[in-house]
């Protein structure tokens, strides 16, 4: 730093600078220094503040929160933690407390306190007072800020005190207790006087004296704190049956050792029962043993046990005289259980009362897996016990595990916890390693790596100093970017760590990708720029232009052109429209034009294809022909050179049907009547208020539709004559095709209509509104009855026939047929 001021005097931006490194160095060397401390330091609980210290900081506004390292106001609502009675903001404890940070190493419950790491299951929730009596404190200006103002009456924290703080409501720990007690030692011999709550524990210089463990000995240790050793004198006992022998403190295993010096082996005991001719089969024993068990007095039944030997002996059997004569069998069967079998089927011994154990079972026995998901049958000379009757399938468990993303997969599993023990394996938000803890739920912890090398911007001018948490990106950099790029364009990004550099969006002047127009303010990163005209430009066969929009490369990407041959046809002069085909003729194919015909009189107009139009010329050219062929008979002369004329073929015509004639009669009598043609005596536009299909389903029931029409006609009309501004009607329900009809006449009848319910009980409601609503001239029952009367035949046309030299100079139509002369006697209205 002295260095820098010497070289740059009066500069104070470079003194502030060379602070800044110097201050950035220290940290780097704290943090490494933390980095490389026990974790125990770091996590080892804060001593807890003074009382008075808190409160002096919290009345002055200088005690700064942990979590935000903010100051705490006065106002502000606050949260003390009960073991190390640090203080922080009410949201800020509770934000920590949710955040994955403060959970608990060795559980999956609880959080961490920010200052003593002791872990608590309450989350918190309220603002209190210090002592926890009063919820939402007011502040008073005499009293110790966040506190009731009450007696504390908290307990304190020696073990021993029962006496409640006596203090006022206040921050931090209690003070001591200052009461005294008398307090013993620990023996309980002597006592003495002394403060409560104290922990000191009270030790006299006398000798125990309690009976150890052995019940024997007594305790030779001076005043000590918890209970006396054993006993450590070494004694010699022997087992009861006088074969083992062992060297033990004393009172080493009270339950098999009587006190006596022996003790139980756990072995057959193995003497000479008092028969002389049996062993002993008990474990060894205290006590002498005890009768042989097939002496002629303990011996009452038969083997089998179901005949007493009283009464073998009365059927003539010789009676036992000593524990080594066979015991008499009674000729039953012997029917004792077996090992085999289940719980609804036991199976029982099949041979005659007999002595020894029972032979094996000649029945099957139905055994079940330990899953209890199959059954199978086994002989029962197989099964010797009863773990025999469980075998295991080989059936996965397709439960989950505790990690909730794979499953058991154990064959016959009878687990009631499926522990996961494959690894996660999950990437960590670093986006480099992998998580090595078994797998569980929920995220994964952070990456625990570390680097201790400095990371940097791309130009150097930003750095972050060790250690460096893995997966942390670059740190951002405000000076603008260094690199090399593809233009001489300013640059107005800044330093970043992506490889790539954003696109230059300096606004230049380019052409379109077809070279039409040249386009300004377009930005330099663009490339492919269409000006949106047509292409234009001439094909290769010379014929057609590009009809594609501006673009880039060839106009033919396919290889040649497919656009329709514009040549005309010798015969009607439409265009070829085949694909291009340069250098070939025409190909003879039919014509697809469109040939917009229509009648005489103008009313009926079609779009037809060119073919059907040269029919229908030529059967009209026939009936002119036919006309002239009459007047050849006559011996006049006729010209038909101009009836196969392409002039004439494009003047082909449709003939005029039954409706033509009836407006062309129509418009005769209005005009001999002296009738206004804006008006409608024949009722011609009234009909283009209904819709084609309403008229298709009025037809189907008209019967439906004028019942409808008419409670429509009388809602409109007593709507508009009363004073309610509108009027409501409900249909009864119906199904969707006469819903749909009372939706379309109300529309006539600008009646607005809604439906309700759902099927089958939906139904119409319509609302007349005055002034708005209104009767049609004609209703739609009126126009369907008159279509479906029977109308008279129209006036039958007079025809003139005319020479043909008069005729020579018009067209064919006009040689067919001439203006008629309607009768207006026969028309009827």
């Amino acid at each position: 730093t002295l260095k820098r001021q010497r070289e740059m005097p009066g500069s104070r931006r470079f003194y502030l600078m060379a602070c800044k490194e110097g201050w950035n160095y220290l940290k780097y060397r704290l943090l490494k220094f933390l980095y490389l401390c026990p974790y125990d330091f770091l996590l080892s609980p804060k001593p807890p503040p003074p009382a008075g210290c808190l409160i002096e900081q919290l009345s002055e506004e200088k005690y700064e929160c942990m979590v935000c390292c903010d100051v705490i106001r006065l106002m502000a609502p606050v949260w003390s933690c009960q073991s190390c009675f640090h203080v922080f903001h009410l949201n800020c404890i509770k934000k920590w407390a949710r955040s994955p940070a403060s959970q608990a190493d060795d559980s999956t419950e609880g959080w961490r306190c920010p200052a003593c790491q002791n872990v608590a299951l309450k989350h918190p929730t309220s603002y209190t007072c210090f002592c926890g009596k009063v919820t939402n404190p007011e502040w008073q200006r005499s009293e110790i800020p966040h506190s009731c103002g009450d007696m504390c009456g908290k307990k304190r924290s020696g073990a021993d005190c029962n006496h409640p703080c006596n203090i006022l409501c206040h921050p931090g720990p209690c003070p001591q207790c200052p009461a005294f007690v008398t307090k013993a030692c620990i023996c309980g011999r002597t006592s003495q006087p002394m403060r409560c709550g104290q922990a000191t524990v009270l030790q006299c210089d006398k000798v125990c004296g309690a009976v150890l463990n052995c019940a024997e000995h007594t305790c030779s240790q001076v005043c000590h704190r918890g209970q006396c050793q054993p006993c450590q004198l070494l004694v010699q006992q022997v087992c009861y049956c006088g074969v083992t022998s062992r060297e033990v403190l004393c009172g080493t295993d009270k339950d098999g050792f009587d006190g006596s010096g022996h003790f139980s082996c756990q072995k057959l005991c193995g003497k000479m029962l008092e028969c002389e001719a049996h062993q002993c089969q008990q474990v060894c024993h205290p006590g002498p043993c005890q009768p042989c068990p097939r002496s002629p007095s303990l011996v009452k039944t038969c083997p089998c046990g179901q005949t007493p030997l009283a009464k073998l002996l009365e059927l003539g059997y010789s009676e036992r005289q000593s524990c080594s004569d066979l015991i008499p069998s009674c000729g039953k069967t012997c029917n004792k259980p077996l090992a085999c079998g289940s719980s609804d089927s036991i199976h029982i011994c099949e041979k005659l009362c007999h002595e020894g154990s029972c032979g094996p079972c000649s029945l099957t026995s139905t055994i079940r897996c330990r899953c209890g998901f199959k059954t199978k049958e086994v002989p029962c000379e197989t099964i010797h016990n009863e773990e025999e009757l469980v075998f295991t399938c080989e059936k996965r468990c397709n439960k989950k595990r505790s990690c909730g993303r794979h499953k058991c997969g154990e064959l016959c599993c009878v687990s009631v916890e499926h522990k996961c023990h494959l690894i996660c394996g999950y990437k960590l938000n670093c986006g480099l390693h992998r998580c090595q803890e078994p797998c569980h739920r929920g995220n994964c912890e952070p990456c625990w790596q570390s680097s201790f090398d400095e990371l940097t911007c791309h130009c150097g001018q930003s750095v972050l100093y060790p250690p460096i948490a893995c997966g942390t990106k670059p740190p951002e950099c405000k000076n603008l970017c260094t690199r090399r790029h593809e233009c001489d364009h300013p640059v107005f990004h800044n330093c970043h760590s992506e490889e790539k550099c954003p696109p230059c969006t300096y606004l230049t002047q380019k052409w379109c990708m077809g070279k039409h127009e040249q386009r300004n303010n377009i930005p330099c990163h663009l490339q492919d720029i269409s000006c949106g005209l047509t292409c234009n430009k001439e094909l290769p066969c010379e014929m057609h232009h590009c009809k594609r929009l501006c673009h880039r490369g060839e106009c033919l990407a396919e290889g040649s052109c497919h656009q329709p041959c514009t040549l005309p046809r010798p015969d009607c002069g439409h265009p070829c429209a085949a694909p291009c085909h340069k250098g070939s003729s025409c190909p003879r194919t039919t014509c697809t034009a469109k040939v917009a015909l229509q009648c005489d009189c103008g009313r009926r107009k079609e779009t037809v294809h060119c073919t059907d139009a040269a029919t229908s010329y030529q059967r009209y050219a026939a009936i002119a022909m036919a006309s002239k062929l009459s007047d050849m008979q006559l011996g006049d002369s006729v010209d038909i050179g101009q009836l196969i004329t392409k002039k004439e073929l494009k003047q082909t015509r449709l003939e005029c049907d039954q409706e033509c004639a009836t407006l062309e009669r129509n418009r005769r009598l209005a005009e001999a009547l002296q009738i206004d043609s804006s008006a409608d005596p024949f009722n011609i536009r009234s009909t283009s208020i209904y819709s084609d299909s309403l008229k298709e389903d009025a037809r189907k029931d008209l019967k439906f539709v004028t019942e409808v029409e008419e409670e429509i006609k009388n809602l409109v009309e007593l709507t508009n004559k009363g004073k309610q501004p509108k009027r409501s009607q409900c249909f009864p329900p119906m199904n969707r095709e006469h819903r749909k009809i009372i939706h379309e006449l109300a529309e006539v009848y600008a009646v607005e209509s809604v439906s309700y319910d759902s099927e089958p009980k939906r139904n119409v409601v319509i609302t007349a509104h005055k002034g708005k609503s209104a009767c049609p001239a004609s209703s739609l029952t009126s126009l369907i009855e008159r279509e479906m009367t029977v109308r008279a035949p129209p006036p039958i046309a007079h025809i003139k026939q005319h020479s043909s030299k008069a005729a020579s100079g018009s067209t064919w139509s006009k040689m067919v047929k001439e203006e008629p002369v309607i009768d207006y006697f026969d028309v009827q209205d």
